[in-house]
């Protein structure tokens, strides 16, 4: 083999391997700036919404469908947003968030199935929310992972798509289609 045809195969191996790895890149928030609309979280989470949504298992599979009522209330940088789902399995759950406008697109959040504060920020017509849950799993408490986006899409749509983890391990997804009213 000649040196240039063996230089050629390991420049298009290299070429091939930095495609792959540019491919797993996680979104960077500021990749969506410039997105319209603008998502401003406390004017769209202020009222009643209501929501429709899917989790899937890491293969891929829906395990759970699910309804969710909420409504968001906000005075100054303070908010509430209350949560009601309705599982297709007939079960209930509630979720009842304190939210705290930062400034300069920053939020912090607090709930009771929320260990720590969930933090956030926007940017365009997105949004990135990092938390641990703690997830009712048969009959034990798991501590997961959330990295949650939010999209405007229009001014009475937002689609959220989270992704849960435990020690560095993918666990699922879950896409939330939420409606202003």
């Amino acid at each position: 083999m000649s040196d240039q045809s063996a230089c050629t195969r390991r420049h298009a191996l290299g070429s091939l391997l930095a495609i792959g790895l540019a491919g797993c890149s996680s979104p960077r928030l500021e990749d969506y700036a410039k997105e319209q609309p603008v998502f401003d979280l406390r004017s769209f989470f202020d009222g009643h919404l209501t929501g429709r949504g899917l989790f899937f298992d890491r293969g891929g599979r829906v395990v759970k469908r699910f309804v969710v009522d909420m409504t968001g209330r906000w005075q100054g940088a303070d908010g509430t947003l209350d949560e009601h789902f309705k599982y297709s399995d007939g079960s209930l759950s509630t979720r009842t968030w304190h939210l705290r406008d930062l400034g300069q697109g920053g939020y912090a959040g607090q709930a009771g199935d929320v260990i720590g504060e969930a933090r956030g920020h926007s940017a365009g017509n997105a949004f990135q929310w990092r938390y641990t849950l703690a997830l009712p799993v048969e009959g034990r408490t798991w501590h997961v992972e959330l990295d949650d986006w939010m999209f405007q899409v229009d001014e009475r749509t937002v689609l959220n798509r989270s992704r849960m983890s435990k020690l560095g391990l993918d666990l699922g997804e879950l896409v939330l289609d939420i409606r202003r009213s």
